[in-house]
């Protein structure tokens, strides 16, 4: 039997330290499905996917989400624009960035952005998910809360709702590792709605 490695945990200090991004591939919703409406149809086309994009800073849990329809380079480097920008509007610089080693993080396009926005970029080691383990919770959190909280009869309806659902995390909903707090209680002057 291998000898797992065990996780070491760990917190920056300060917000703007250390981000966490990930991505999660969702289905596309186009309707209810044929056991709600009563139509089933042979031939129906599947209606496809889009992805959410997340971020998570370390020290403060405050996140930031966005459906995109891929995951390619362009995608990326435009969410990393929306993060830096989240961010900057909450008083927090980004310093470093984590992620996995997925193409879109590991292209060129992704490398200058990072570059030009002043950002040092670190990827988690191969087949190690739990490196980035805030970014992989918060996505959890955000299935078991946004996604599949609801029966969304369209993706246009779940993606309008991410918004606000981010914000009810970001400012309402207690963290446990920020002892029941929400993630702006760890933001200086960004405690309240």
């Amino acid at each position: 039997m291998e000898h797992k490695e065990p996780i070491q945990r760990y917190q920056w200090e300060n917000p703007g330290q250390m981000l966490h991004l990930d991505i999660k591939k969702l289905g596309k919703i186009d309707g209810v499905g044929h056991r709600k409406a009563g139509t089933r149809q042979v031939h129906r086309r599947r209606p496809g996917w889009e992805y959410l994009h997340v971020c998570e800073d370390d020290a403060s849990r405050a996140a930031h989400a966005a459906v995109l329809p891929d995951e390619t380079a362009e995608s990326a480097v435009e969410f990393l624009w929306f993060a830096v920008s989240w961010y900057a509007s909450h008083g927090i610089k980004i310093e470093l960035i984590l992620t996995d080693n997925g193409s879109c993080y590991r292209s060129r396009k992704f490398r200058e952005a990072c570059r030009e926005f002043g950002i040092t970029h670190k990827r988690t080691r191969p087949y190690r998910p739990q490196t980035n383990g805030k970014a992989e919770r918060f996505i959890r959190t955000a299935m078991q809360e946004w996604a599949y909280a609801e029966t969304y009869t369209h993706s246009w309806k779940r993606t309008a709702y991410l918004p606000i659902w981010t914000h009810r995390y970001n400012f309402l909903r207690p963290h446990s590792a920020l002892g029941r707090k929400p993630p702006a209680s760890r933001l200086e002057g960004l405690t309240t709605c």
